[in-house]
């Protein structure tokens, strides 16, 4: 009985030994990287954790990995709306001219290369917006040669009661501020008895008068 206990205590004590032997002298556990390849061909941790950084840098580079983020693809912009335009008359090239949607009769003037020499240029509001499949007309001088004035009467005489800004500042002396204030005398009035009543419009003294009373009428 005593060998018995005395050959366990002898395995007991070669287990351990063999126990602190395999530790090594550092206390600690080695522990040995086996190199393996992951499927896109980048290494994974090949030759410890220096060869796993190396891997993901690759994978960085190639944009596969979580070094970098894909690219932003730039918004599509709308195309601007087009329109078409048929500029005729007194243009140089008349043609229906392509235009961008919200463009002014300037714009499709400008498009058929301008006025010739014998258009007539104040005929056309160049301001106006142009719209899709309108035509835009450019008359002559000719053309609206016979075309009355408004408020001018068959003698050449203004009319004081039905003129416009325009016809009135064919006088001598009225200006557009001072034919804006002879049409509104008149709306507040109920117009001119007669020629003399120009006068009581703020700015019309007897000297403006002496140069437009043979010029103008009121019936």
């Amino acid at each position: 009985m005593t060998k018995r206990i005395a050959m366990t205590y002898f395995m007991c004590g070669l287990i351990l030994c063999a126990q602190l032997w395999g530790c090594g002298g550092t206390g600690g556990t080695q522990v040995t990287f086996v190199g393996t390849e992951d499927t896109d061909g980048g290494a994974g941790w090949e030759n410890g954790p220096e060869g796993a950084e190396s891997g993901a840098g690759k994978d960085a580079e190639n944009g596969s990995g979580p070094g970098k983020l894909p690219e932003e693809t730039p918004a599509l912009q709308a195309a601007p709306a087009v329109i078409y335009v048929y500029v005729c008359g007194a243009v140089k090239e008349p043609k229906v001219a392509e235009l961008p949607e919200g463009s002014r009769a300037e714009d499709a003037l400008e498009a058929a290369g301008g006025f010739t020499e014998d258009a007539r240029r104040d005929h056309v509001n160049l301001a106006e917006r142009v719209s899709d499949g309108q035509k835009l007309y450019f008359p002559t001088l000719s053309e609206t040669a016979e075309e009355p004035v408004p408020g001018e009467t068959d003698d050449g005489k203004v009319n004081i009661n039905t003129a416009d800004t325009a016809a009135l500042c064919t006088l001598p002396g009225i200006g557009e501020a001072r034919a804006r204030d002879i049409i509104a005398y008149r709306e507040a009035n109920g117009g001119f008895a007669d020629c003399e009543d120009i006068m009581k419009v703020t700015g019309i003294k007897e000297s403006v008068y002496s140069k437009i009373r043979d010029r103008i009428k009121v019936k």
